[in-house]
């Protein structure tokens, strides 16, 4: 009997108290082992929404919850094919799709997205590196099957040989948006993640290798896309989510580029001085997390650098940048504001930045057309006619077709305040018209 159909299973099943989920059962030994490794505890020390807690104050949680959360809705999509005997699920991957459930995101970096816009990163890869390198989560899976790094990583790389344990965890309808919008939604204390994971999930079922939709689940997937949208624009597009954003990728910049030119910092300590050098293993890559970043943005505060300087003390203390919204790029008005920005004794490269957010919540997926890179990985989602026919949810659904493709956003110029109220005098009459400074 091989260790799949085993699953050796734990003296006593384990449950987490999850708000979201209530309860997470853990009844495998692997599963159980896997979180107790180092690299899965880290996430502990990362926040789910980045830089969302200096807009929602709530949105403190970790992405060590949220991956429990994917692991638990995983392990119920499975159970209910398992009860109901459904024969297009395969039995044997159930472990695989577990442990890639739970591990997705152990490869995120502290403020992940920020990191990876400016150091070139990608959490994915580094989640596939510590899957197939010497960490613990390797030796454990290793001691499970030999076989499993590589099997996990590739679930994780969208490479896997059964399409259908991929599109569990990454799919327009997968485990992992369905937990991170209730969680994203309960700690930010909106309404808009809302949706009724109960009934898609009695509604889902395994057909032909990949993921489908009863027909008469239809109204419960359009709730779900609905939601999705609109926690984008409300939470994480929010204006303010963005400034903080923005001097944090601009602290990362200045810090790259003071490094490069043989700047000598106040203090630094050596995995952030390897992330900054493009010189990072994964030895210093785990030591990184959310509390390191935050201690040497407390030090570089005091740094001579005014820039690096005011950037930290802003994010620290949240002083984040105003903005003005505009109604596209301009590009004489840009270089004018630019040049006044100079001429005023502020930087533009950091202390000017416009933002143009933009989600597509839902997308058809065309063989052969042009569209987002990962159309691929991201194939659309099919109903299941009573007579097994399959049809693409907007094709029959007007909520769907209203939002599929939409690049809805605007055009947000960021700035700081306070020099600017300074030296409003100096600044030509549209330019201050402009910022509202008439």
């Amino acid at each position: 009997m091989s260790n799949d159909q085993a699953q050796v299973r734990l003296p006593e099943e384990k449950v987490f108290k999850d708000p979201v989920h209530k309860y997470i059962y853990v009844q495998d030994s692997l599963i159980w082992n896997l979180i107790n490794t180092r690299e899965f505890q880290r996430l502990r020390r990362i926040r789910q929404l980045g830089t969302s807690y200096l807009t929602f104050h709530g949105a403190e949680h970790s992405r060590f919850s949220h991956s429990l959360g994917v692991y638990e809705i995983t392990r119920k999509i499975i159970s209910q094919f398992e009860r109901s005997g459904y024969s297009g699920w395969p039995k044997e991957e159930k472990l695989v799709a577990l442990c890639a459930a739970l591990l997705h995101d152990i490869g995120h970096g502290p403020f992940s997205h920020s990191i990876e816009d400016v150091f070139d990163t990608h959490h994915e890869a580094w989640t596939c590196r510590m899957l197939r390198e010497d960490t613990e989560i390797n030796r454990v899976l290793r001691d499970f099957d030999p076989s499993y790094p590589e099997r996990v990583a590739d679930v994780i790389c969208k490479t896997y040989h059964e399409p259908i344990v991929v599109s569990l965890v990454s799919s327009q309808m997968d485990a992992d948006r369905m937990d991170y919008l209730l969680r994203d939604a309960y700690f930010t204390g909106v309404n808009y993640g809302t949706f009724d994971l109960e009934r898609i999930l009695r509604v889902l079922r395994p057909h032909q290798g990949r993921i489908v939709v009863k027909e008469s689940g239809m109204h419960a997937i359009e709730d779900y896309l609905m939601s999705r949208y609109q926690m984008y624009w409300q939470v994480y597009f929010h204006p303010v989510t963005r400034s903080s954003e923005i001097i944090l990728r601009q602290i990362f910049r200045r810090a790259k580029e003071l490094y490069g030119g043989g700047y000598t910092f106040g203090w630094m300590m050596e995995p952030l001085e390897k992330l900054i050098s493009g010189n990072i293993g994964i030895e210093a890559y785990l030591a990184l997390d959310e509390a390191l970043v935050q201690a040497a943005f407390s030090a570089w505060s005091h740094e001579t650098d005014p820039i690096l300087a005011d950037l930290c003390r802003r994010f620290l203390n949240r002083r984040l940048y105003k903005y003005v919204t505009m109604d596209g790029p301009d590009e004489q008005l840009w270089n004018d504001i630019r040049a006044q920005f100079r001429a005023i004794g502020l930087n533009p490269d950091y202390h000017l930045e416009i933002d143009f957010p933009y989600d597509m919540p839902y997308h058809v997926y065309r063989p052969g057309s042009p569209g987002p890179a990962d159309n691929e990985e991201k194939p659309p989602i099919l109903l299941l006619s009573g007579d097994d026919r399959l049809s693409e949810i907007s094709g029959r659904s007007d909520i769907v077709r209203s939002i599929t493709g939409i690049h809805q956003g605007k055009y947000h110029l960021y700035y700081p305040e306070e020099p600017l109220l300074e030296s409003a005098h100096r600044l030509s009459a549209n330019i201050r018209e402009l910022f509202g400074l008439m």
